[in-house]
């Protein structure tokens, strides 16, 4: 039966460690609050007032909850005021050696059966805890910021941390509204050593001018739910904290993909933090606020800046896939008349037919009207000879993944269809220069990625290539506009945005289990409760399938040669025995 804790000490009353002593002194633990001098103590004391107060305003706290809590609370500079605490939680800045100091003054002044807890986000568990005379008693518990909102503590064991410690933690999170689980100690633990991974290399393609800051952000949020982009969240967590947490990894586990992205050293030494100084890689109204202005800091305009805008009214579509489909209706809804190309009359009658279902739906659920519907239909024309495309402004190419089927596509698009015709592929992993190199008009030769279902997902990836006309790029970016699409352009190279900045994320968690650090069910749990993701990694793999996962994760690997793209081997494994996810049943998870 796991022990009760009536009295904890929280040490360190920063942001952190005053939103741990209001959760637990929310939750009817007593805590004995220690800050360095009197000065700490007032701020301290002042942010859980307001927080409180805030809760209070907002029919959270009445009155008498609210004095109860606060008065739940001691202040103190003594250390020695915790020698009767039945648990301390360490919330001091991110210095190993100020922690370990702290931690073998604790093991004199506490009881000894007094479990020492840390609330580090990067730092070795294994390395403070050995600063003791009872490291079987030391753990990490990492809460997420802000503590009274978010729900997931890390529990961090260590080799020599008792089961029972293990245990009385997780029943504390438990007791105290908390999501907990459990993980070895590695370097960035579960959350940030997938997240942190993820956010770096995001930084690399902005310092790159691969893409602009909004385009990776906007990549992110709308190919894949994430409620917040990748350099927006750095501006949020602080660029010099992130900075501190890379390094920390870094040094810990030697992958050079948390070798922080050398911008992030000259932001942080120019004193551009992020929303707490007023401006990292946005610039906010003031220091602290969430609203964003115009600044001088986003890369110089892509390559159609300026660029004229081709007339686009008629469109082509080559395949009858359920992209094919979706991109059909897309177009034919926003008012293009569109040639649906299939293989024979037969394939495209059945392709409009699928799209006639989904317009028919969209009406029963009152999404448009039954002539709007009706009206889209009437746009759309099948064909099956290239020759029937040849009075098209914009063919978009979606058929198989299979670079030798799209060379010939595109060699037959360049003989049948019109001079000045953008000429667009929707492939999600493969060289768009590879298509254009099969015409004689590589400048009219464009990445056009949908995102699957085309009708319903806002993203589109314009994808140039060292040969696409400015006015190609632009008149591209139009389109997507009056087809309702939200555009991010980027240059040709593998996996693009999302992809690039998803898959190899995807596969760190997949070595991360393979590697026995934690659960699957404890990484996913860790990333939709501490991340705010709309699926953990184990979930979205099962959904997009282990092999169309590995066969991406194979081609970024090949393209940039990065030992840490390398697929995990436990994904190769997975494929090889048939367990591809939802489409067979089996994946990471069972679904029979």
């Amino acid at each position: 039966m796991a022990r009760e804790f009536t009295s904890v000490g929280v040490i360190g009353l920063g942001t952190m460690g005053a939103g741990i002593t209001e959760v637990l002194a929310r939750s009817g633990i007593s805590v004995v609050g220690v800050e360095i001098d009197d000065d700490g103590i007032a701020r301290a004391r002042g942010h859980l007032e307001h927080s409180t107060g805030r809760a209070l305003a907002k029919g959270k706290l009445d009155e008498a909850g609210r004095d109860e809590l606060l008065g739940r609370i001691t202040y103190t500079t003594e250390l020695t005021d915790l020698a009767e605490v039945d648990l301390v939680i360490e919330a001091i800045p991110e210095h190993l050696d100020a922690k370990a100091e702290l931690f073998e003054q604790l093991a004199k002044i506490t009881k000894p059966d007094v479990i020492l807890a840390s609330n580090t986000s990067s730092l070795s568990i294994t390395e403070i805890g050995v600063h003791t005379p009872r490291p079987s008693k030391v753990v990490g518990m990492h809460f997420f910021n802000p503590a009274p909102v978010l729900k997931l503590v890390e529990v961090v064991r260590t080799v020599v941390t008792e089961q029972d410690v293990i245990d009385d933690v997780v029943a504390l999170a438990e007791r105290i509204g908390k999501t907990p689980v459990v993980i070895g100690d590695r370097a960035g633990f579960i959350a940030n050593a997938l997240l942190f991974g993820y956010l770096n290399h995001a930084v690399t393609m902005y310092e790159q001018h691969y893409a602009t800051r909004e385009d990776l952000d906007a990549a992110m949020r709308y190919g894949c739910g994430y409620p917040m982009g990748p350099l927006a969240l750095l501006d949020l967590i602080g660029l010099d904290t992130a900075y501190e947490i890379l390094d920390s990894m870094y040094r810990q586990s030697r992958n050079r993909l948390h070798a922080p992205a050398p911008i992030l050293k000259q932001m942080t030494s120019a004193g551009l933090l992020g929303r707490k100084t007023g401006r990292g890689f946005y610039t906010y109204d003031e220091p602290d606020s969430p609203n964003v202005v115009a600044d001088a800091l986003t890369p110089a305009g892509d390559a159609a800046a300026g660029a004229g805008i081709r007339e686009v009214s008629k469109v082509g579509v080559v395949g009858t896939g359920t992209m094919a489909t979706g991109i059909v209706e897309v177009f034919a809804k926003s008012g293009y008349d569109v040639v649906l190309r299939a293989r024979s009359k037969e394939k495209a009658e059945a392709s409009i037919g699928k799209v006639r279902k989904s317009l028919d739906r969209a009406v029963s659920k009152g999404r448009m009207s039954e002539n709007d519907a009706v009206d889209a239909i009437n746009r759309i024309t099948p064909a099956v000879e290239f020759t029937e495309l040849a009075d098209v402004d914009l063919v978009v190419e979606a058929v198989a993944e299979d670079i030798d089927i799209k060379r010939e596509v595109f060699a037959a698009l360049d003989e049948a269809v019109k001079p000045g015709a953008v000429l667009a592929t929707t492939t999600s992993s493969l060289p768009v220069v590879v298509c254009a190199a099969a015409t004689q008009r590589p400048a009219d030769v464009i990445g056009m990625h949908f995102f699957n279902p085309a009708q319903v997902m806002k993203l589109v990836e314009v994808v140039s290539t060292i040969n696409t006309a400015p006015d190609v790029i632009a008149t591209v970016n139009d389109v997507c506009g009056k087809v309702r699409k939200v555009a991010v352009n980027c240059a040709d190279r593998a996996g693009f945005i999302v992809n690039a900045l998803l898959f190899p994320y995807l596969n760190d968690a997949v070595k991360m289990l393979e590697a026995h650090y934690a659960e699957a069910g404890d990484i996913d749990t860790a990333m939709k409760v501490g991340c705010g993701l709309p699926m953990g990694p184990f979930e979205l793999l099962d959904v997009v399938g282990l092999d169309v996962s590995l066969a991406i994760q194979r081609t970024l690997y090949n393209e940039f040669r990065e030992a840490g793209f390398s697929p995990a081997p436990l994904l190769e494994h997975l494929v090889t025995a048939g367990r591809l996810g939802r489409k067979t049943g089996k994946g990471f998870w069972d679904y029979s």
